[in-house]
């Protein structure tokens, strides 16, 4: 990826806007209850302020529709990266009006600003309903850097339009280079055998990176909800299972294409599956070719499944997992996610982690530091994979 990089950039004395991902999970109290994404933000944080620049952040947080909304402000961030980093943070009261404005004019070398949640304007996620919101924010720094590689697959004010202001000067952060480096070695050239791990909910938005990787991998492994519409495509009965009826087709075309290429499909062979989509429900284990009876539904992959994967897993030289395996939210059938997360973290394989709701099961484990990356993008790692580029990269300067 020949992109100017920050190490590039000269920031001293410099205003420098940084767009950094603080869309983290904040409870009814306004506590953060992970904040694996703030911490990720400091290197670049802390290179521009060793380096005598100044640093107005940028970020959004969760979804608010365009306008203000107290619940989404960005102020427990600002607390959290004053705790983190030791030393003050500025929080304007807007993103583009009077409050940012104010404290940017008056802003000091080594002083950090963090504007208000991008997304109470709607010129953010639509950049062509007014494009003077990407010249106001433009006009607040001397260079850009993005470093939110968990919304570079948006074309976004703040990660698109806001480039076209800062030729040469626009760059990759730390973690952004991090995030490229780890996925490209996957694209480019894997350690093999290359296994992918895919899980979650529905086939249908990850059909396409299903369909790169067939041209990538030398096996693949589908669990959770996305199983089951391949389970029914073959004709097993799922019962009440979560099930994409408009994906059967393809579902069956991607049975074939690996048929054709010779790749191994790993299917749950077994499952655990329950009366009712609830923590508290009956539940029993059943095999694939007996199939789910009616008013039951897949909820885990079973027992014998985990092990068929873990031995087949044991050959692997690079693992890439993105989505859990099953309902890992209740505990009572988190045991598939669970077991495969603690295989991969005790194997000698290069592990990839794609971000999303995996990354909250190896959290759970407290099993991060035995993975070799685990990416804060869940849909911009997958984009990434599926098209080798993403927009929030393609309008940074070349090197």
């Amino acid at each position: 990826m020949n992109k100017l990089s920050l190490k590039q950039l000269d920031v001293k004395n410099k205003k420098v806007l940084l767009r950094v991902d603080l869309n983290v999970p904040i409870n009814e109290e306004g506590i953060i209850t992970d904040d694996t994404r703030i911490k990720e933000a400091l290197n670049s944080i802390q290179y521009i302020l060793r380096n005598k620049g100044s640093v107005i952040l940028m970020s959004h947080l969760g979804r608010p529709k365009g306008k203000p909304d107290p619940k989404l402000s960005l102020e427990p961030c600002a607390k959290a990266l004053a705790f983190l980093l030791k030393r003050p943070v500025l929080m304007a009261k807007d993103c583009i009006g009077p409050s940012a404005q104010n404290l940017v004019t008056h802003l000091q070398p080594n002083q950090i600003l963090l504007l208000e949640n991008l997304r109470f304007d709607p010129a953010e996620e639509n950049p062509s309903s007014n494009p003077e919101f990407a010249k106001k924010l433009a006009s607040f720094g001397d260079l850009y850097v993005n470093d939110a590689f968990g919304t570079a697959h948006r074309e976004h004010s703040s990660t698109t339009t806001i480039t076209k202001y800062f030729p040469g000067k626009s760059a990759m952060g730390f973690l952004m280079q991090k995030e490229i480096d780890s996925l490209s070695s996957l694209i480019k050239n894997p350690q093999r055998p290359f296994y992918a791990i895919i899980g979650g909910a529905k086939i249908s938005s990850k059909l396409g990176v299903l369909k790169s990787l067939l041209k990538k991998v030398d096996g693949l492994f589908i669990g959770g909800g996305m199983a089951y519409t391949l389970l029914k495509a073959q004709d097993y009965q799922i019962g009440k299972s979560i099930c994409e009826e408009n994906q059967l087709d393809e579902a069956l075309q991607l049975i074939k294409s690996c048929k054709d290429q010779k790749l191994p499909l790993w299917l749950p062979v077994d499952l655990l599956i329950a009366d009712n989509f609830s923590k508290e429900a009956n539940s029993k284990y059943i095999q694939v070719n007996q199939g789910i009876p009616d008013g039951w539904e897949g909820m885990d992959i079973g027992e014998e499944t985990i092990a068929i994967w873990e031995k087949a897993l044991t050959k692997a030289s690079t693992i890439f997992w993105n989505g859990p395996l099953g309902v890992f939210e209740f505990p009572a059938f988190a045991k598939g996610t669970e077991a495969i997360a603690r295989w991969i973290a005790s194997s000698k394989a290069l592990s990839v982690v794609g971000g999303g709701d995996s990354v909250a099961a190896i959290n759970q484990l407290h099993l991060a530091s035995s993975f070799s990356h685990i990416s804060t993008g869940g849909g911009a790692s997958l984009e990434y994979l599926e098209f080798g580029h993403l927009p929030g990269i393609d309008g940074l300067s070349d090197s």
